[in-house]
């Protein structure tokens, strides 16, 4: 994959403007939804089980996100799910905090099972606990871990048999046979709640316009760091607050030229 492909891509999603149906917790609904207006993509969050099937068959594609469990919400996420399956729609899942508690893993693991994923996006050890890997987890964060994300990146979408991307201060995008290393981004990112949450939206959008998956992941992987790039730049002399504004801009201004001037994407 090169930074024409990643720009391709790109100028897709800005072009037919997806629905990205979210599924999402109550901390970053909003931040979600103002980042796929900025990129681009068209935001419908609905959790009501009575109408996820109905949304689900509209969607580009659909997110799962775990971040705030509760039973109604895994019942909501395997409606919606099935009836995406069923639609050929692309599933998207954020494991948020998997291995945190064996409730949370437990819930994870039964959506891998029994849906159809497209792609899993979450940082190592939320990855490495849905494959019953042990990887220390504080909170929703990863801890101290001393695995090699490529190698679990690999594993992963092979166990599973879907894409893998594994986020980081590197981030690895893999479909068990190619994978790809990313080196963009920002450390002020984990300032911010919600931006791993995003990001997995943010490759909801991108899988609703390229079917290839791996491709996909990468290019929103490259993209979204790119964006994270030229606003932490703009804002070196501020904080966390001011990022998250000029992030939303840039996620809105960002151009072409800008994914082939900065974006850094290795097969490995």
């Amino acid at each position: 994959m090169n930074t024409e492909n990643i720009a391709a891509i790109l100028e897709k999603v800005r072009k037919a403007n997806p629905l990205v149906h979210n599924i999402t917790n109550i901390v970053v609904a909003n931040f979600t939804a103002n980042g796929l207006l900025a990129l681009g993509a068209s935001p419908f969050m609905a959790d009501a089980k009575e109408e996820v099937s109905d949304i689900a068959n509209l969607a580009g594609a659909l997110v799962l996100n775990i971040g705030t469990l509760n039973p109604e919400t895994v019942e909501v996420i395997m409606i919606a799910g099935k009836a995406a399956n069923e639609k050929g729609v692309p599933v998207i899942l954020d494991p948020v905090g998997a291995g945190a508690s064996p409730y949370r893993t437990a819930a994870a693991k039964q959506i891998v099972n029994e849906l159809k994923i497209s792609v899993i996006r979450g940082n190592a050890a939320e990855v490495a606990n849905v494959i019953g890997e042990n990887w220390a987890i504080k909170g929703v964060d990863a801890g101290e871990g001393k695995g090699d994300i490529i190698e679990l990146a690999k594993k992963a979408a092979q166990q599973l048999r879907t894409t893998i991307a594994v986020t980081g201060k590197e981030d690895v995008a893999s479909d068990g046979e190619t994978t790809y290393l990313i080196r963009n981004g920002h450390q002020i990112l984990t300032k911010v709640t919600g931006t791993g949450c995003l990001l997995t939206s943010i490759i909801g959008a991108f899988s609703a316009v390229e079917k290839n998956f791996l491709d996909a992941s990468a290019a929103a992987l490259a993209c979204y760091g790119v964006a994270a790039e030229i606003a932490a730049d703009k804002t070196s002399d501020k904080g966390p607050g001011s990022f998250q504004i000029e992030f939303l801009d840039q996620l809105a201004k960002f151009s072409s030229d800008d994914i082939r001037n900065l974006a850094s994407v290795e097969r490995v």
